[in-house]
């Protein structure tokens, strides 16, 4: 479990592409040791493993099902990661639930820049997910916790601070590419008992 608050980010330093798979190995200043070795990472909005640490870099294996839901089948080398470990229990919430199951992917329509803030227009690959984007809900992208501002039959936009830009890999966005998105949990199960 994770909310979606980011405070690390990692680089892509190695990438071993197997038939249906990938492991990789990302430099970052996240603090990990050899007992986090099996534990839960979010990185970019996906929960991976921590498979091993070797000369500096964290490495990650990569399933055919999450290439399938992700954007990490366009992954490369020098790519930036949003990290972050799974909470632990008493610590504070102040983004939102999520798990690090990724939904489907968006694609970013529009990028403008409402003084310092960055306001991003963005269209789900699934469309039958729209049921599930509700104004003023939570949303994460690429593992960032964010607010929903508005609703429409065909995409939905996002308004980012500043201080999120300057943490997070969201101010290397641009038009046409391809986030992680995980809907809200409670969301998706409330309807789930109403349906």
């Amino acid at each position: 479990m994770f909310n979606g608050i980011i405070f690390y980010t990692g680089e892509i330093k190695f990438i071993k592409k197997e038939k249906k798979s990938l492991l990789i190995g990302v430099k970052s200043k996240l603090k990990v040791s050899k007992k986090d070795i099996g534990s839960s990472i979010c990185c970019d909005g996906v929960c991976l493993t921590l498979s091993k640490i070797k000369s500096g870099l964290i490495f990650f294996y990569i399933s055919s099902e999450t290439l399938k839901r992700s954007n990490f089948k366009k992954l490369r080398k020098g790519k930036i990661l949003n990290l972050e470990k799974s909470l632990i229990f008493g610590q504070k919430i102040s983004g939102h639930f999520s798990q690090g199951h990724v939904d489907t992917t968006a694609q970013i329509k529009k990028i403008s820049f409402i003084d310092q803030s960055w306001f991003i227009r963005l269209k789900l690959q699934k469309k039958r997910l729209n049921k599930f984007l509700v104004e003023k809900a939570s949303i994460s992208i690429n593992g960032v916790s964010l607010t929903i501002s508005n609703v429409s039959s065909d995409y939905f936009d996002l308004n980012i601070i500043p201080h999120t830009l300057q943490l997070t890999n969201l101010k290397n966005l641009k038009i046409n590419e391809f986030v992680n998105v995980e809907l809200d949990i409670f969301g998706k199960y409330i309807y789930k008992y109403n349906h």
